[in-house]
């Protein structure tokens, strides 16, 4: 078993830019951040904006997701709203783990709790905090992606999730991204360098 890196956070705090910032900026820096590969999750909802298939997530069917989980292809899954499913295929960290690298996982808090609880000491657990709520409200409506019924459920699941960061290995306040992905950079480093 390799190492894993996952981030987790209410939708809308920035764990996703932080992670595509840490990724753009790996090969700059140490070796190890270099050797980080991306896990690729699926989910049963549509595609939002520009997200590709293969590259974002696995867009399934809901029928098909769930058929998966049946055939027990899932490290984690989770029903975060109804009738829409995220999870982490075993398939996905078996492709990163034979290519040598160490999984960056970008789960919900749920999710996060799971793998961390799966991998132990082997997985840094990193929980993304926005600054305010009212930050992560305005960060939510300012993305033009979600309906008004969508970001009322994502700010109310959001206030549970939020109670959840002390079961994290590290926190990150996502206040000034240059100065989060500096933090979670340095985190990961002492974490790898262990």
């Amino acid at each position: 078993m390799g190492k894993a890196i996952l981030f987790s956070a209410p939708s809308g705090c920035g764990k996703t830019t932080i992670i595509k910032e840490l990724m753009a900026s790996a090969p700059k820096g140490s070796f190890r951040l270099s050797n980080l590969s991306f896990s690729i999750s699926a989910t049963s909802r549509a595609p939002r904006g520009e997200e590709v298939d293969g590259k974002d997530y696995y867009f399934l069917s809901h029928e098909e997701f769930k058929a998966r989980v049946e055939r027990d292809e899932f490290l984690e899954w989770e029903e975060v709203y109804s009738g829409t499913c995220y999870g982490t295929l075993k398939s996905e960290v078996e492709r990163i783990w034979n290519e040598g690298k160490v999984i960056v996982f970008d789960v919900d808090v749920n999710g996060g709790k799971n793998i961390k609880r799966y991998f132990g000491k082997d997985a840094l657990s990193i929980f993304v905090m926005p600054p305010s709520v009212e930050v992560l409200e305005q960060r939510l409506r300012s993305r033009g992606t979600d309906s008004e019924e969508a970001i009322v459920k994502r700010l109310a699941r959001s206030a549970e999730e939020l109670k959840q960061a002390p079961q994290f290995d590290v926190t990150i306040v996502n206040d000034d991204l240059r100065r989060a992905v500096e933090e979670t950079r340095n985190v990961i480093e002492r974490f790898l360098n262990e």
